[in-house]
This record gives C-alpha cells, sequence and structure tokens, in this order.
C-alpha cells in the first residue's frame, strides 16, 4: 500500500475529532435555522452566539465585532469592498504589497473599476514590509492599509501593531489578513490595534466553509452581503450554525496547544533543514525568513543546472505519486501555469520559483514523515533533472 505524507497544512488542516463532536448534534438533532423563533431555531441562536461570544474572549474582542462569514476569501472581499463602500467617494487610495493573497489582490484591482488607486508596496527580500513604507505611502487620499500579519507561501510576519499604530496616527484604517497566524500564534485584536481581521477555521483543524471578520466598533464600514437579517444586519444568509460552533472550539484547542504545535513545528523544521543540506549538498534555496520564526511553512527552491528547466506541475505531481502531499504556492491557485506571485513579488526568478514547494507542517507529522519526503524528493529530482530540457 502507497505510503501517505501530508504536508500541506497552510492549505488546509485536518478536522480535529473534537472539534467533530462538538458539531455532531447541530449537524443531527439540533437543527434549527437560527433566525426562526420557535425552541428549534432559538436553541440555534444560542449555539451562534455562545460561539462568538467563545472566539471574541480568545481574540480580546467584543462580541459584537465578530461576523461570522463562509471563510478568508469572503472576508478579505467583505471588508475592502465594504470600507470603499463607506468612505471610497473621498478616500480611494488602498495601500497593500503584491505578496497579498488573491482574495485581497483581485479586489483592490476590481475596485479600479469603482475608482480605487491600489498603492503597491515593495516587500523586503523576505517578504517583510516595513512600517515606514507604509508611513510614507499614506497621503490624505488614503483609505486603508491591508496586509497580511502571515504570507501564505514563505511564512513571513508583518509588523503589524507597528503598521496599525502609524496608520493610527495619520487616520487611515489597518487591515489584516491573519488567516495563516489563526490558532498557530497568539492574536490580541486590541495588542495589534487593527481595525479589520480575516480569520478561517479550515487553517486552524476547524470545518471547511466558516471564518469570521473583525470590525472593530465604529469603524466605517457597509455590509457586503446582503439579503438579510443575520449577523445584526451586517452578513445576509442563513447562519451556519455547526460551522461557528466548530470554529469556535477547534481556536479554543489550538489556541491551548499553540506552545506544543510550534515547539513541535520547530523540531520538524529543523530536522528537514539539515536533511535537505544532507540531501542536496546545498543544491537548495529557502525563500522567506531563514531564522524559524514561523517553523510552520517552509518555502524552498531547486536552482537548475544551467540550460535546464523543470515544470513545477510535474514536480508536484511527481511526488504525489509516491505519496508525498505538498504545493508550490497557494491552495487557492492551484493549477495555475504562472509562476507564484508571492515568489515573484520578492525577486525569484520565474525558473526557480517553478521548482518551488512549500512545505507545511502540523502536529501529526513526524520526523520518519520528513525522512519519507526527503527520500522521494532527491529521487524526483534526479529524475527530473536528467530529463530537463533547454527552455525554449
Amino acid at each position: 500500500m502507497l505510503k501517505s505524507i501530508y504536508l500541506d497544512h497552510a492549505a488546509t488542516t485536518p478536522l480535529d475529532p473534537d472539534v467533530l463532536d462538538q458539531m455532531t448534534p447541530w449537524l443531527t438533532g439540533e437543527f434549527g435555522n437560527a433566525d426562526s423563533t420557535h425552541h428549534m431555531g432559538q436553541a440555534a441562536r444560542v449555539g451562534i452566539e455562545e460561539s462568538r461570544n467563545r472566539i471574541a474572549d480568545l481574540i480580546g474582542a467584543l462580541p459584537s465585532e465578530i461576523i461570522f462569514t463562509s471563510g478568508g476569501t469572503e472576508s478579505n472581499n467583505a471588508i475592502i469592498r465594504g470600507a470603499f463602500a463607506a468612505l471610497g467617494e473621498d478616500r480611494n487610495r488602498i495601500i497593500t504589497s503584491p505578496i497579498e493573497h488573491h482574495a485581497v489582490l483581485h479586489t483592490v484591482e476590481s475596485l479600479k473599476r469603482n475608482g480605487a488607486e491600489p498603492v503597491w508596496l515593495q516587500p523586503s527580500e523576505c517578504g517583510r514590509i516595513d512600517p515606514n513604507q507604509v508611513r510614507e505611502a499614506i497621503t490624505d487620499k488614503t483609505l486603508m492599509v491591508s496586509l497580511m500579519h502571515v504570507n501564505n507561501e514563505i511564512g513571513t510576519f508583518n509588523p503589524i501593531s507597528e503598521i496599525a499604530a502609524a496608520c493610527r496616527e495619520l487616520g487611515v484604517l489597518c487591515h489584516t489578513d491573519a488567516v495563516q497566524s489563526g490558532g498557530k500564534f497568539t492574536l490580541d485584536v486590541r495588542e495589534l490595534d487593527v481595525d479589520f481581521m480575516s480569520l478561517s477555521a479550515h487553517k486552524f483543524y476547524g470545518p471547511k466553509g466558516i471564518g469570521l471578520m473583525y470590525i472593530r466598533e465604529g469603524s466605517p464600514w457597509l455590509p457586503w452581503v446582503t439579503g438579510g437579517a443575520q449577523e445584526r444586519r451586517r452578513r445576509g444568509g442563513t447562519s451556519n450554525v455547526a460551522g461557528a460552533v466548530g470554529m469556535a472550539h477547534a481556536l479554543y484547542l489550538a489556541t491551548e496547544r499553540i506552545d506544543d504545535h510550534f515547539a513541535h513545528a520547530t523540531a520538524l523544521r529543523t530536522y528537514l533543514i539539515r536533511g535537505l543540506e544532507r540531501t542536496l549538498k546545498g543544491a537548495y534555496t529557502i525563500h522567506g525568513p531563514e531564522n524559524g520564526e514561523n517553523p510552520y511553512i517552509v518555502n524552498v527552491g531547486f536552482p537548475m543546472p544551467e540550460g535546464v528547466t523543470i515544470d513545477g506541475d510535474m514536480l508536484l505531481l511527481n511526488l504525489d505519486v509516491e505519496g508525498v502531499c505538498v504545493s508550490n504556492g497557494s491552495a487557492c491557485t492551484s493549477g495555475a501555469v504562472e509562476p507564484s506571485h508571492v515568489l515573484a513579488g520578492i525577486g525569484v526568478d520565474d525558473e526557480e520559483a517553478k521548482a518551488s514547494l512549500r512545505i507545511s507542517f502540523g502536529p501529526r507529522n513526524s520526523t520518519e514523515d520528513i525522512d519519507y519526503f526527503l527520500e522521494k524528493l532527491q529521487i524526483t529530482l534526479n529524475r527530473m533533472k536528467s530529463s530537463g530540457e533547454k527552455p525554449t
């Protein structure tokens, strides 16, 4: 039987069995609509509100500042579009970077049709934005700064609290996509001092199809999804009760286990890098921070001999045939033939970007998984190098 090694936790994580146990009653017996007035509906309403309170307590927010969504993509869309709808007539500049998730990039680009003016900040070679860049880019026409807390492809942290402080001093809204940091690192919205934040449950062992927006009380914003009174008229649509319950419990469990999971991921990252050095003899490059500040994501490039090019999709498929699940970028862009926009944004050339992998760890991974991955990687790279063709 083929061995299966999952090293793609930045794309999604397995549902924690304890989370499923918490969700099951709301998928079976307690199936009422949270907006119905009868007792089954009111039981569902209690489930939603208890989950909201639980999450608010975990991230330092008020319950009224939490709005449930379908996930990070919707949250990013709704936050940026909602702020632009509220203030964009007078303040149309949106500051961001070219290495954000496409849910931010495509949203900002699409708002150009409505008069938005994107302002692109150049990240450092490791993918970080300096707060001074933000400060220098802000004008009296700036609406918002939207920057990731942790990059989803290379794992780099942005100094969001410092960036948010500059925004607050200059009267500009601040949004952070914290999808990759939720459940892995302590998040306190008061310490970050942001106006908006996005989270998604399936990144921290919760269910797919549920996420949230944090919208600081008093922040100018208009609803993007309309058509119902749900979420205090801020997001129409039937409430995902089981999803909210699952998200709250998953975030609680992940928060309780943060230190243990971080130590485990750190050990795996160290073991992986030593193994790469042993097997590839230096013929690799770490993209992003090399200091291990975020041990959960390791993005590795494999420089090819002159005249040899490797198809990134074929690299993934060859590893998949061997039972190894990794990625070469965001899961939301799988199937794209272009090199990673994140790697391009930090100056990696197209050929190396195509021959790069994102390895992302979870608590179930072991050093045996790393050994198996390294073995299959070396075999695959040698085979592809020997059969590689000169680019046309």
